[in-house]
């Protein structure tokens, strides 16, 4: 979209809610279904739990899968279109998976989901950056990111509470009247957007390599749970993965059709964005699942307590996220990735050396909850924004795509090695205290990757 096409502020904003409202669905979605195991398993007494673990991995490995091709896609057909089939799919799949008889079903379902989704959530940002002009787009990503971490770091309390009220289905089905109201402010509020420059046609051979060897590494992790971690399987998926990756190197050298284009990584702040954003998402991944895990088995909450008890720190993501956009503007990304992966791993830190079996909520982790919530504020916000500030308009989809496709994979490797240290043969106490300490080396390990980012302004 050029300087002169680009809409109004007041259409900006419409774009923005519209589409910020399908990632907060695909967010919400993603972590409310976490916790319908319990009533899956009181439904479906005969399925193993390796198999009820697939209505989680299928959905997982297929959304990172597809993100890339899924931006390129966009970049060339049209963003708005796109967007719109991607709800429209995520919409209906949520019907099929609230209706579904049997888990064969359900994992069908949810896969379906994820299609939808990762067709979906490039073509988002990639409006919303579109949208607005380059001074704003700092601010714009606070608060694109909050919308985001907020859903994500709700959908247990939703989640728990339609599982109660109601049934596992609920939370399925809870997503289509919000898909439906957010594919009528498609239609009405969102401009159309494609970038035929960037190349020719699809490249369908560039595209199934990504796909297979990004689900291939995604497979091998979620996998090492259930078949070991020196599994042949494990090991084979993954280098199998890594080496699709290394023969996409290859297809892609020199050609301007390419699903990704490897200039994208010629630029240092991207690179390094990128890499923060993976250790990142390890990070919050097992932050997430070890604290939800922690209040109902170390002091014994309920799964709605539990996830009442974490509402404080996602309260505080949403303005320290839009905060942070702001002073990005002013300052750089840099330094408040900084701050906020120091804050992120003293919170954590504070965590490991002071919980113990003896329930401490007020004094411990509330105060906790809150610095947690501030640092994923600044770190989401300022992560996504680092990834695309020097990025031309015509690589947004793309561009945030491969970002975001980062951050699951990151996700998908945290939950597992979460149930790693969450199942190992050693007192409760102090598996949880590894998880804290895992996420607070990761945290820092995140700041040391984003030490190396030139210092300049956003926008």
């Amino acid at each position: 979209m050029s300087e002169s096409s680009r809409p109004g502020l007041g259409s900006a904003w419409l774009t923005f809610w519209t589409a910020s409202g399908a990632i907060f669905l695909v967010s919400l979605d993603t972590t409310s279904a976490v916790v319908t195991f319990p009533a899956l398993r009181a439904d479906f007494p005969g399925t193993s739990p390796a198999l009820l673990s697939w209505v989680i991995n299928a959905s997982a490995i297929l959304y990172a899968a597809l993100l890339v091709p899924a931006g390129r896609l966009a970049d060339l057909v049209g963003r708005k279109r796109i967007f719109v089939i991607g709800l429209s799919v995520f919409t209906g799949a949520s019907i099929l998976c609230g209706a579904a008889p049997d888990v064969g079903w359900l994992i069908a379902a949810r896969a379906v989901q994820a299609v939808g989704g990762a067709l979906l959530t490039p073509c988002a940002l990639a409006l919303v950056l579109g949208a607005f002009a380059p001074e704003r787009r700092a601010a714009v990503m606070g608060l694109w990111s909050a919308v985001g971490a907020l859903a994500a770091t709700i959908g247990p309390t939703a989640g728990s509470a339609l599982v109660d009220a109601f049934s596992w289905r609920a939370v399925f089905f809870a997503n289509v009247p919000i898909g439906l109201v957010v594919l009528a402010a498609a239609f009405r509020n969102l401009s159309e957007s494609r970038s035929p420059q960037t190349g020719g046609g699809l490249d369908l051979p560039g595209v199934t390599l990504l796909a297979l060897a990004t689900a291939l590494l995604a497979l091998g992790v979620v996998q090492s749970e259930e078949w070991g971690l020196v599994h042949a399987g494990v090991w084979g998926s993954i280098a199998v993965g890594l080496a699709l990756f290394g023969a996409y190197g290859l297809w892609a050298r020199g050609r301007p059709d390419a699903a990704l284009d490897l200039s994208l990584f010629d630029e240092r702040n991207y690179v390094l964005a990128t890499w923060a954003t993976f250790l990142f998402g390890i990070a919050f991944s097992i932050m997430f699942l070890a604290s939800y895990l922690f209040m109902i088995e170390i002091w014994r909450f309920s799964p709605t307590h539990a996830g009442m008890a974490l509402i404080p720190g996602p309260l505080m993501v949403m303005p320290s996220a839009i905060l942070a956009g702001r002073l990005a503007g002013r300052i750089g990304h840099r330094p408040l990735i900084l701050a906020g992966a120091l804050l992120f791993a003293a919170a954590q830190l504070t965590l490991m050396v002071r919980v113990t079996t003896e329930p401490a909520y007020w004094s411990v982790w509330f105060p906790a909850q809150l610095a947690t919530g501030i640092s994923i504020g600044m770190l989401i916000s300022c992560l996504a924004g680092a990834a695309v500030a020097q990025l031309p308009p015509e690589r947004f989809g793309v561009g945030g795509a491969v970002n975001n496709a980062v951050r699951q994979l990151g996700g998908v490797i945290g939950s597992a090695i979460a149930v790693v240290l969450v199942g190992a043969a050693a007192p409760g106490l102090i598996r949880f205290e590894t998880c804290f300490l895992v996420v607070s080396l990761l945290a820092l390990a995140s700041a040391a990757v984003a030490q190396g980012m030139r210092r300049v302004r956003a926008g």
